[in-house]
């Protein structure tokens, strides 16, 4: 199984995103081309933070000298390992290691990460001029939600910041961002992103299968499925399309192919809201509603998801289970989220 694509690259700072080391009062410049290829990871949709050595205040006032601070998520600048800050990055990001890179100047500093996380692409900051053309920084569609995505999670740190401070249950939060949920038909201009999310959802997915850009089109013009996009947004900004769902449909049943949808969303309880409506859907049309589930390393998350769902195992060929939905009782989706789709608002009866 090749490993997926890197989705952030963690920094160095001392001879590698500058020149020389850092002192207190030091004004240091930029490598060259480092300013350059931090812009290039932005617009390809590569996350980036930090993992440094130095004093923190010292350390980040210099990197907002340089007018970089803006494209750094979570930094980790202390006197700890590196592999704990990858860490730590990771999972504030809720991503997985296995997609992270890390660049640094010093031996040693790479073979502590390399040992302690062999799954982490490393990088001599001596190759910092090639980076531009590695295979695993290069996305292979870089589509409009890539290129907003370090703007959509710094819109995500102030959702957290704010329910941090909110006294009160986690419905009542989530009652307060306005949250609303768009469900359509995929179109042609949203292959691409759809291409994507089916690379790079680890977690949240309920199979694992890639389904590459053709294999989608032939799906989406199928007559026998229904390829879906959702899309969430709030009072803080979209999240972008963050969600696809597979239907493969028969005159007495429907068969939810795929279901994923990006970490991003995993505390929004966006998962059993999808679930909920495509019960009621099928309700609605008489038919049975089936799910495909294929267990991977990281998707058990999706498997509780559709057992609170109500979904119970028909059969279990080598890890390929078949579920079915209760549609005896289906509750209201929650209260805290419009839903809405290509045939209009799903109303909270």
């Amino acid at each position: 199984m090749s490993r997926p694509k890197v989705k952030c690259m963690v920094w160095d700072l001392d001879h590698t995103v500058r020149q020389g080391v850092l002192h207190e009062g030091d004004a240091l410049a930029l490598r060259p081309g480092v300013r350059e290829l931090i812009e290039l990871f932005d617009r390809r949709g590569i996350l980036q933070s930090i993992a440094s050595r130095s004093d923190a205040g010292v350390a980040w006032a210099q990197v907002e000298r340089f007018g970089l601070a803006n494209y750094f998520l979570h930094p980790q600048i202390g006197w700890g390992a590196k592999s704990e800050a990858i860490r730590t990055i990771a999972r504030r990001l809720n991503i997985g290691t296995d997609t992270f890179a890390f660049v640094d100047d010093q031996v040693f500093e790479r073979d502590e990460v390399k040992f302690a996380m062999p799954e982490v692409r490393v990088y001599d900051a001596a190759d910092v001029a090639r980076l531009a053309e590695e295979p695993d920084l290069t996305p292979k569609n870089v589509t409009e939600d890539a290129r907003r995505r370090r703007e959509m999670y710094q819109a995500d740190l102030a959702r957290e910041q704010e329910e941090k401070s909110f006294k009160g249950p986690s419905d009542a939060f989530l009652a307060t961002l306005g949250m609303a949920l768009t469900v359509g038909l995929a179109e042609a201009d949203d292959l691409p992103r759809v291409e994507e999310l089916v690379a790079r959802t680890n977690q949240l997915n309920t199979t694992g299968r890639i389904y590459d850009y053709a294999e989608l089109e032939a799906l989406r013009l199928s007559p026998d499925h229904r390829l879906l996009v959702a899309e969430l947004t709030d009072k803080h900004g979209s999240y972008g399309k963050i969600g696809v769902i597979l239907i493969e449909r028969a005159a007495d049943r429907w068969t939810i192919k795929l279901l994923l949808m990006s970490c991003r969303v995993m505390s929004r309880g966006v998962g059993g809201a999808l679930i909920t409506w495509l019960r009621r859907e099928a309700v609605a049309a008489g038919v049975r509603l089936l799910a495909d589930f294929r267990m991977t390393e990281r998707n058990r998350m999706m498997y509780i998801t559709y057992k609170f769902a109500g979904f119970t195992d028909l059969s279990d060929a080598e890890g390929e289970l078949l579920l079915e939905a209760d549609l005896a009782c289906v509750p209201e989706l929650p209260a805290y989220l419009q839903l809405r789709t290509t045939l209009g608002e799903v109303p909270h009866e």
